[in-house]
């Protein structure tokens, strides 16, 4: 025991000395190894802290009070709800009746002993320094005691006055407003002062502004009314404190009134499964995450960290090796004066030792104090601020323990081939050819087998992506194992390359210990590169061909639907004058009932239409039946017949989205050149006032198309519920059937203002669409979004940009990261190769070699490993790609083949999942990172070496 520990304080002592010694060696080695430390404690410390107690989570929501009543819009039936009053259910089965809907009083149901404070949620557009802004407005006495800890004040004070108001920090940042400042609302005469500034712990990035109960909503809401624009629907809930606290049984007494409870009691102390009744309902386990998936995800975790660590310990395994290499006499003269091989082994493992602890060291204290400089500024990108700073030493440990881990595993196959030398060959620098185990080779051509053959299993008989992803993993661990075998297989080559490529392939293969772990690290980071760039390829241009145009490229929509088209006038005007605009085509809509409703109603003496579908043209499986009015359509039909029908052309729907209830516009032949739809014919039946439709199905045997005009919504819907047509008169046009069926982009029909006006049909001005001579740049759009925003109009605004791929960063970033993990690790193999290849150098110079020669050779070094880590890596990162977009075809096939059965399916929804190999990253790996590796290392090299010193003996 007591030499055990000599030998290893002795080894120790030996490491840190050399460590010292070689100190840019040390500093890469402990920099690989801190780096992903920080990364981890930093991230550990930030989840930690922003992870809330039970307590600090209640603070935030209730303040001081003891529960917060609400309702949740039942009508008051009985209900159940979970324990954290996220989720409700009303108690009995509604399958075969309308669901409950309906408002409760809450003060009627709250304890006659409780104290309430009522906190109330609405919005608005709030007049700012720049123009309107839609803002929440609450109306909360925040300055009651019991409402304390929602609202941290941050500067000022909490109003106290009805014609005071405070406004979050975000809202001042955001509006250009300070406090002191006047604020007032669009619609509204009445002002408010700004007293005071707030934050939301939760939600640092929220505009809001509070207020009194009464002294803004209910104001807001009857000036709203009047100018003719929707009112703010406020939804109120109820603070409430009550001597002892809401236990679970009185949770549910006022469940039993229609009302949900947000117990402070019972959140810090749950019932039992067993006692709350919504958990015992048929199907409600479904929503919980289940055991296999948190284990699936702990799998995943593992795996990502496993693969990190072999990164690591594969980089920092050449360094170490390089230390054992310059250090080969020393371990010589260990072995000449009596020290065996484990001493040896000792000594380059306590390397790795003193260099993991004090990466540990150095990647835990760089990660406290970073977590704590920049806590401000994750705390604004997360959104949310910090229940504390929480430090967990356990958690740190372990994270510092997996530095000193990786650091030893990155030194034992240096340890183990410097143990395994002669003490003869340490003393006089020989070195011999080793070949690869064969015993590794054959474990490694079964990890392959196993783990592409798991990986395909995976993706083509389960639906698990977690065995697709082990599987990959497996095989590239596999690939890993046959790197040193791979790297003689590379050398054979050697014999048709000129001189200075041939040596630093001979030299490569000679020393498959140094080559191996940089050719493997090299091929785990193009793996993973390889294999997320060819699925986010594959998933772009899934994306590309699923993507559905709103207007053809470059066309330009805006429409307005306010206070009757007053404003779209000078929406149109400003719009054409902004953009680069080659044709204007407006647009009006039909207008039922007053002329400032809205298209959709919803208002006193507000209305509104539907396009009349002639019986013949219904699609069978959406046609309701009068007797059974609450039966879905299509259970009627077999899946045979629901495959049939989703395929007849009454059961297929206009792709793309019209900004118009129900793809009705009232224009004329100009909005068919916007729309690109190039129709002599349809021109024609425009100007003699026939209206042009898009989607046949709407055109009845005579050729005519009916709308209803419908002045009673609520009669309507319940008509709709009995599955009989809608009370309303019908306005009969005759029509043009576009042939061809061409891409309308969701526009159903255009009618002529002509035949609106001769037909009786009101019409306001709703928009206009615009063709353009170039796309907008995004200097312009941001112009016309300023000019617009000065309106005060909600203005819906598109230009067709066409498919925007997001993925072009991640590739470009994935690029650049193997790119650095390739120069580094083909640039710590070099310096390797030229400490081991100096006496050879020495050789060349001696026999007459220019002095051009060590520099070229240094640059095919580098060359040579990056070459064969991309190579081995790019064949190795197509497999996992591969496997889960197989895994997603058969899921979204399985999908659609039931969709199929539902009767909702159709050939032209048939999903199109390819599989696309990125042959510009590719390309980018296999030639420009090795020969940018191979240029960057020949001019860093010096032409001529340094004079060495006669060795002491």
């Amino acid at each position: 025991m007591n030499g055990w520990y000599h030998s290893w304080r002795a080894a120790i002592r030996i490491a840190r000395r050399d460590a010292w010694r070689s100190k840019g060696r040390s500093f890469l080695v402990l920099a690989m190894i801190a780096l992903p430390i920080l990364g981890v404690s930093a991230a550990d410390l930030t989840l930690r802290s922003a992870e809330l107690s039970t307590e600090q989570s209640l603070e935030r929501s209730l303040g001081a009070a003891d529960a917060r009543f609400t309702d949740p819009g039942m009508g008051g039936v009985p209900l159940m709800q979970t324990p954290d009053a996220n989720s409700s259910t009303p108690v009995g089965d509604f399958e075969n009746k309308p669901y409950p809907e309906g408002r409760t009083d809450v003060s009627k149901v709250l304890p006659a002993d409780a104290k309430s404070l009522t906190d109330a949620l609405g919005s608005g557009k709030l007049r700012t320094a720049h123009g309107l802004l839609n803002t929440e407005i609450r109306e909360l006495k925040a300055s009651d005691p019991m409402a304390k800890g929602i609202m941290v004040v941050d500067q000022g004070r909490l109003p106290q006055k009805a014609d005071e108001v405070a406004a979050t920090t975000h809202f001042l940042q955001t509006s250009g407003l300070k406090v002191g400042a006047k604020l007032a609302a669009r619609g509204l005469d009445r002002e408010y002062k700004i007293v005071g500034a707030y934050e939301l712990p939760d939600t640092l990035d929220t505009d809001q502004v509070n207020a009194l109960p009464g002294a803004f909503l209910v104001p807001l809401d009857k000036a709203l009314e009047k100018a003719g624009l929707p009112a703010t629907e406020a939804s109120t809930t109820h603070l409430v404190s009550i001597p002892g606290g809401f236990t679970w049984n009185m949770v549910k007494e006022a469940n039993a009134k229609g009302v949900t409870v947000n117990s402070r009691a019972v959140a810090l102390d749950p019932p039992a499964k067993s006692d709350v009744p919504i958990y015992q309902q048929e199907g409600w386990g479904q929503y919980e995450e289940s055991t296999a998936a948190k284990a699936a995800a702990l799998a995943a975790v593992g795996t990502v960290v496993g693969l990190a660590m072999l990164e690591i310990c594969l980089l920092a395994g050449p360094a170490f090796a390089v230390g054992a290499r310059r250090s080969r006499r020393q371990l010589g003269l260990v072995g000449a004066n009596g020290g065996d091989r484990r001493h040896i082994r000792a000594i380059v493992l306590s390397g790795g030792l003193v260099i993991g602890a004090a990466a540990a060291v150095v990647g835990t204290v760089l990660g406290l104090l970073l977590t704590f400089a920049l806590r401000p500024l994750l705390e604004d990108y997360m959104g949310a601020r910090f229940g504390s700073f929480d430090i967990r030493p356990l958690e740190l440990l372990g994270i510092g323990l997996l530095a000193v881990f990786t650091g030893l595993m990155a030194a034992i196959v240096p340890a183990i081939t410097s143990s395994r030398q002669s003490v003869l060959a340490s003393l006089t620098g020989r070195r011999g050819v080793r070949k690869s185990s064969r015993g590794l080779t054959v474990v490694g051509l079964i990890a392959v087998a196993l783990g592409a053959t798991t990986a395909l299993y995976g993706s083509v008989m389960t639906d698990q992506f977690i065995i697709v992803a082990g599987g990959s993993a497996v095989a590239e661990l596999g690939v890993v194992a046959l790197t040193p075998a791979l790297v003689g297989l590379f050398g054979r080559t050697g014999r048709i390359l000129p001189l200075s490529p041939r040596l630093a392939l001979r030299d490569a293969v000679r020393n498959r210990g140094r080559t191996a772990p940089a050719v493997a690290a090299v091929l785990a980071a193009v793996a993973g590169t390889v294999a997320v760039a060819t699925y986010a390829a594959s998933d772009d241009a899934q994306g590309r061909s699923a993507y559905e145009a709103s207007l053809p490229h470059g066309a330009v929509s805006v429409t307005l639907d306010e206070a009757g088209g007053r404003d779209v006038p000078a929406v149109r005007a400003t719009v054409q004058k902004m953009l680069p605009i080659d044709l204007r085509a407006d647009v009006d809509r039909i207008s039922v009932g007053k002329t400032n409703c809205s298209m959709y109603g919803g208002g006193e003496g507000c209305g509104r239409y539907e396009v009349v579908v002639p019986e013949a043209n219904q699609c069978p499986l959406w046609k309701t039946d009068p007797a059974h009015p609450d039966e879905d359509p299509s259970s009627k039909f077999s899946k045979a017949e629901r495959r049939k029908l989703a395929e007849d052309w009454r059961c297929k729907e206009l792709s793309g989205g019209s900004s118009v209830d129900g793809g009705v516009l009232v224009g004329d032949a100009k909005l068919l050149k916007v729309l690109a739809i190039d129709d002599a014919a349809a021109e024609k039946a425009l100007a003699t006032g026939q209206i042009v439709s898009f989607d046949k199905r709407n055109v009845d045997a005579k050729g005519k198309i009916g709308i209803r005009l419908i002045t009673d919504p609520k009669k309507a819907d319940e008509a709709a519920e009995k599955g009989k047509e809608a009370p309303g008169e019908i306005k009969t046009f005759t029509a043009h059937q576009v042939a061809g069926e061409p891409n309308s982009y969701g526009v159903a029909m255009i009618l002529p203002p002509a035949a609106a006006k001769s037909a009786g049909v009101n019409t306001v001005p709703f928009g206009a669409y615009y063709s353009t001579d170039k796309m907008p740049s995004s200097e312009q759009r941001q112009r016309l979004d300023g000019e617009l925003d000065k309106t005060g109009s909600d203005i819906n605004l598109h230009v067709e940009e066409g498919y925007t791929s997001e993925n072009n960063i991640i590739l470009l970033a994935l690029t650049v990261f193997a790119g650095l993990i390739t120069i580094g690790a083909a640039g710590i193999a070099t310096g390797l190769a030229q400490a081991d290849a100096e006496a050879d150098l020495k050789t060349l110079a001696a026999v007459g070699a220019p002095p051009r020669v060590r520099r070229t050779l240094s640059g095919f070094q580098c060359g040579v490993v990056a070459a064969m880590g991309v190579v081995l890596g790019s064949a190795a990162g197509v497999l996992p790609a591969i496997g889960l977009r197989l895994t997603e075809r058969r899921d979204q096939m399985k999908w659609y083949q039931e969709a199929l059965d539902q009767g909702y399916g159709s050939l032209d929804s048939v999903p199109h999942v390819p599989i696309i190999v990125p042959w510009e990253t590719l390309a980018a790996l296999l030639i420009a990172v090795p020969v940018g590796a191979a240029l960057l290392a020949a001019l860093v090299t010096r032409s001529r070496g340094a004079l060495s010193r006669r060795e002491a003996t």
